[in-house]
């Protein structure tokens, strides 16, 4: 089984689907995907053996910010080429290290200290973030990983998008950066962590500046990201899809992940917010609602699009987006890394599993209940649609060929 599962998962022109993972930002709320993850991993290793990962079994993982971090801790290689990370192992990752990456303030002068470092820089220095990704990761560049992958940044001098693509980095060697500095940068939340400055050098000398914020701003949802990168791929006229052809939405088979988000009670007040200037949309009710509204914002759109889509062409089996809107209080917060806020969210995580699969409504603004399955159930009906596509490829490519029987053994 170890042998088996070594093998790297053929290219979908030997199989039926198109398999996608996402995973949203949402700084410690990353707890939420990462419970979620770890129930799905342990379904493909029920049906494939205990070394399975998710790695295994889709052709991309996007992640976006807290998203990005987990995509490349599940993607890295490490000495044996297997996922550097278990996806159990992210629940631990966070609850030992996001109080030392959102230290907290326990002064009683707090939220006057905060109004203050929100005029005058980042609310944290990230100096552990960057010394902890940096000894996790090493030297491991965006071409190293073991399956695609997409983690979407936003150059704040070019003022545009810039998406770090295992697809992309094949035509352009520039972006094929340290995945240290990619974390960093998508992780770069405007007002919480500072923007990341780094270069790259190609074959022939020439250097690339990068200066990145988080991608959040652009896609805090990633998964259309993922899917634009895919039909490029099929466009492109790449071996890897033939015969699928461009925005043949069937063979899609999509997961996408949020972080919860905080509806029902709602976060601002448009009375409250007609009153403030910079410093409010900044910070106020120990948030950052600029950052808030427009993350939020960009999630649900595609979500709504991508619900609708799918929809329309009766495809709804092949894409489930699971997401909490009911967060309230502390565990709706990116920064408050208490240790029971952080146990918070991993509850929150499990209590998902258990709620009935939805999907946003816009005109509400809030995630309905459209199914009655379960998001466990709803995973459980994924793990053997993935594990089959797996074993087909497997058994219709010829570098597959001598070693079909990857489960159940």
């Amino acid at each position: 089984m170890e042998r088996a599962m070594s093998l790297p998962l053929q290219p979908p022109t030997y199989g039926n689907l198109i398999t996608i993972l996402s995973i949203d930002g949402g700084g410690i709320r990353g707890l939420i995907p990462g419970t979620i993850l770890a129930f799905l991993e342990s379904e493909l290793q029920k049906l494939d053996g205990e070394d399975a990962r998710i790695a295994d079994y889709f052709d991309v993982i996007a992640g976006t910010s807290t998203g990005g971090l987990v995509t490349a801790m599940l993607t890295s290689p490490d000495e044996n080429n297997r996922p550097l990370f278990a996806a159990k192992d992210i629940k631990d990752f966070y609850l030992d290290n996001c109080p030392k990456i959102f230290p907290q303030d326990s002064c009683p002068f707090a939220p006057a200290t905060k109004m203050i470092k929100a005029v005058t820089g980042p609310k944290y220095d990230g100096k552990y973030l960057h010394k902890l990704v940096k000894e996790k990761l090493g030297n491991r560049r965006l071409h190293q990983t073991l399956t695609n992958v997409v983690i979407p940044t936003f150059d704040i001098k070019s003022l545009q998008p810039t998406i770090f693509s295992s697809y992309e980095v094949k035509r352009k060697p520039s972006i094929n950066a340290l995945l240290s500095d990619i974390c960093i940068s998508t992780s770069a939340a405007p007002t919480y962590l500072p923007a990341h400055y780094f270069e790259t050098q190609d074959s022939t000398g020439k250097i690339r500046e990068f200066n990145l914020i988080d991608g959040g701003v652009a896609a805090n949802n990633p998964t259309f990201v993922a899917m634009g990168e895919v039909t490029k791929e099929i466009m492109g006229g790449s071996s890897d899809f033939f015969p699928i052809k461009p925005m043949d939405y069937r063979r899609f088979l999509v997961i996408s992940l949020g972080t919860g988000s905080q509806k029902v009670e709602g976060n601002y007040d448009a009375r409250e917010a007609a009153k403030w200037g910079v410093l409010g949309w900044l910070s106020s009710n120990g948030g950052s609602p600029l950052v808030d509204v427009f993350m939020q914002a960009s999630a649900d759109m595609v979500d709504f699009h991508l619900s609708a889509v799918f929809q329309a062409l009766h495809l709804e089996a092949n894409y489930l987006r699971i997401q909490d809107d009911t967060l309230s209080g502390s565990v709706a917060s990116v920064d408050i890394a208490t240790k029971k806020n952080l146990n918070d969210l991993v509850k929150t995580g499990e209590a998902l599993l258990k709620k009935p699969v939805s999907k946003v409504d816009l005109e509400m603004g809030q995630y309905d209940a459209c199914k009655l399955e379960t998001n466990e159930e709803a995973l459980r009906r994924f793990a053997k649609l993935l594990s089959n596509e797996r074993q087909l490829r497997h058994a219709r490519s010829p570098h597959g060929h001598n070693s079909t029987n990857l489960k159940r053994c």
